[in-house]
Formats: structure tokens, C-alpha cells, sequence
């Protein structure tokens, strides 16, 4: 109760405001974009216990070093291997299985520079553990964060991507040179 009323109360102190019109899903990916700064893991993370949820998240593995390491995963970090090829995925996949509620929160950019190639694991991720993606995104003029869309996988990835960073055209991040959803 106490971390919703501080988020809250951070929020409000620097301008931001939280719009949420989906529902807590007891499962759920929460896709996360525009991601051009390292503000925006904060103002998710704050974004997200102000409305009273909690989710874990992908980062880097390179930040999970000492002391770092101790905060990020009491906070639900999962560490990303920077050699790909493994079977991350197929881990989160198992985990959302035996889970009764988890949500965690992926930045498909995958990096805070400007990509127009997005990483397509959150969406495997949700279609094979049979979860939504919580469309999340960071509108820096507006200051505002929304959570307003849910987005059911149907296993185009092709497909589904295209519907997913169309959404994502009308937001601008922190850094908008460092953001593209073509």
C-alpha cells in the first residue's frame, strides 16, 4: 500500500500521469515501448505500483553486477544473456505454465537506441504460455503512461508485429530520435 501511494505520489511530483483501462490479468506480458532511456524502466516500474500491480522484467545481464544485482532481482528481474540462442523463452514459457499470477514487463526494441527490427520473443513468450500482451507505452510530451490496449497473439508473428508497432506510431519517447515503429 505504502509503495502505491509513494509511485503515486513520484508521479505526480515530476508531471506524469498513469492512464490504465485494462484489467489485471492474472498473467500477462506487458509490452513496453517506446524504450530511449533509462527513465523508462522508472517510470514503468512506478507506473505499474501505482496502480497496485507488480510485474518483473527482462534487462540486460550486464546490469546485474554487484549491488545492482541484489536490487534489480528483488525488484523481479530476470537477467538476459547477451549470447542468444539459448532457450530463454522456452524458460519464461515453463515458468508463466506453473505460475498462478506473473506478469513481466519486455522491451521489444530490445535496446535503447533507434532499431526498426524488433525482437519477436515477447510474442512467442505470450502466445505459447496463452497470455495477453498489456500494450505499454511512455508518451513523453504528454508525460503520460498508458495501458490501455490488450493485444491476443495469434501466432503470425509477421502479423502481429506490424499490428503492434502501428499502435505504437503515435507515441513519442524521452529520446524520439532514438525510436522508430517502422
Amino acid at each position: 500500500m505504502m509503495k502505491k501511494a509513494i509511485s503515486k505520489f513520484l508521479l505526480k511530483l515530476f508531471g506524469w500521469k498513469v492512464i490504465c483501462t485494462v484489467p489485471s490479468y492474472p498473467k500477462s506480458i506487458i509490452c513496453v515501448a517506446p524504450h530511449t532511456s533509462n527513465w523508462d524502466f522508472v517510470l514503468g516500474e512506478l507506473a505499474y505500483w501505482s496502480l497496485g500491480r507488480r510485474a518483473g522484467f527482462l534487462m540486460k545481464e550486464a546490469w546485474f553486477f554487484f549491488p545492482m544485482n541484489l536490487l534489480f532481482k528483488s525488484l523481479g528481474g530476470i537477467p538476459v544473456p547477451k549470447r542468444r540462442g539459448g532457450s530463454l523463452s522456452d524458460v519464461i514459457v515453463h515458468k508463466f505454465k506453473e505460475a498462478d499470477s506473473m506478469s513481466l514487463a519486455i522491451t521489444p526494441e530490445g535496446t535503447r537506441a533507434r532499431v526498426t527490427d524488433w525482437r519477436t520473443g515477447f510474442l512467442h513468450i505470450a502466445y505459447d504460455a496463452e497470455v495477453p500482451i498489456v500494450l505499454g507505452a511512455i508518451d513523453a510530451p504528454t508525460k503520460t503512461i498508458h495501458l490501455e490496449k490488450t493485444f491476443i497473439p495469434t501466432g503470425n508473428i509477421p502479423d502481429d508485429m506490424v499490428k503492434i508497432k502501428k499502435y505504437y506510431r503515435d507515441f513519442t519517447g524521452i529520446k524520439p530520435e532514438n525510436f522508430s515503429a517502422e
